[in-house]
């Protein structure tokens, strides 16, 4: 008999209930590597006569496996003596990663903050940031971005959007929104030429008021789009608020990869966790012939993220409107969302999103103190 469910309401439940649970163990998240019983995602249930209902809530509405899993659960409960019907409905909860460490404050309206960086410049770390902040809105998460390279603030652009940053009643700044997100920008307070000339503690001031003066609301993910480089942006996040992970950007070709170890190291030795590596650039399909030509190598930033011992998210291909979306203002995934391409986004946001269920739920575990999660790879 399986330990009771204490997410679930199961009272004035018929005995079978505990039938139906002992089926419903059997279904393993292949991330967190335990079944959706002891990890209380199985909420709700309810039996009438032979027809069974319950919701199975996950830790993220981009779980890469959610199709996988409301399946065997209804086969497994179907095929239970005196079943006739069974109804099974997918939600998500966001769980929050970081404690805050010492020094950092959390963000208010923010579960988890995510710095997407890159050693070098011109490997598409923005257009990354944008596109994998998009995936997850579209997936059904509440979703930021911060654009928090303060001296190339692209993300305006690449959204589409000019806005003039207000206050609250609460005098907190009010982000602009577009395609579901919530943006802010040193470059809506900046003309377009206007070159921002900032020493380093106005950079952190910058950053922190940012961060806390700004009236986020009930974010899941906020994403920063960090500048590149190893620099003074990255001290002050880490030193401001508590990051659930860093992503790095890095294209195939060895100059990009060494920069990106360097990135990996700097965020480690800023106790910030590598959620993982995306491969930008990784290949480029001919139209035509749909032949694959790996303009810039093979495979390197996935033996990098192999040695280096962090996960390795995904490639993404070069493809001409990824370009084109990012000038005229309307993202791939809004622009294509059933290209390979917008596809492909969508896996890394989806990979990214697991990554941080695993760190969640492997922190509650080890908080309540019961057996730790296989360490996140």
């Amino acid at each position: 008999m399986p330990p009771p469910n204490p997410h679930g309401k199961l009272e004035k439940l018929p005995m079978n209930s505990e039938a139906v649970l002992q089926a419903l163990s059997a279904v393993m998240d292949p991330d967190l590597r335990r079944d959706i019983v002891s990890l209380g995602f199985v909420k709700n249930l309810t039996i009438d006569g032979g027809a069974v209902a319950f919701d199975i809530e996950l830790t993220t509405p981009a779980c890469p496996v959610k199709d996988l899993l409301k399946a065997q659960a209804e086969d497994l409960v179907r095929a239970l003596p005196g079943v006739t019907s069974v109804a099974v409905t997918m939600t998500a909860q966001v769980r929050s990663v970081s404690a805050p460490e010492k020094g950092a404050t959390p963000i208010p309206g923010a579960k988890n903050v995510i710095a997407v960086g890159a050693g070098k410049g011109g490997v598409g770390k923005t257009t990354v940031a944008v596109n994998l902040a998009l995936a997850l809105a579209k997936a059904g998460s509440r979703v930021g971005i911060l654009d928090g390279d303060i001296y190339g603030p692209n993300v305006p652009i690449m959204l589409g959007i000019q806005a003039q940053l207000e206050t609250d009643g609460s005098n907190k700044i009010r982000p602009a929104e577009k395609f579901g997100l919530q943006i802010v920008s040193i470059g809506f307070m900046t003309k377009d030429e206007a070159p921002v000339i900032w020493r380093g503690p106005m950079l952190h001031s910058a950053i922190r008021q940012f961060f806390h003066d700004v009236a986020w609301t009930d974010l899941d993910y906020l994403i920063i789009d960090m500048p590149p480089g190893t620099g003074d942006v990255a001290l002050s996040l880490a030193q401001t608020v508590p990051v659930a992970g860093s992503i790095v950007v890095t294209t195939p070709q060895q100059v990009s990869l060494a920069d990106s170890r360097r990135a990996i190291r700097m965020y480690e030795k800023l106790n910030i966790p590598a959620l993982g590596v995306v491969e930008n650039m990784s290949y480029y399909e001919c139209p035509s012939c749909h032949h694959e030509a790996n303009i810039f190598g093979h495979g390197g930033g996935e033996t990098m993220a192999e040695q280096m011992g962090v996960p390795f998210l995904g490639r993404l291909p070069i493809y001409e409107p990824i370009r084109v979306g990012s000038d005229v203002g309307i993202p791939l995934v809004i622009a294509e969302p059933a290209s390979g391409a917008a596809q492909a986004f969508s896996s890394v946001a989806s990979q990214m999103a697991a990554q941080i269920s695993m760190r969640a739920i492997r922190n509650e575990m080890e908080h309540k103190g019961k057996i730790p999660l296989t360490p996140v790879r």
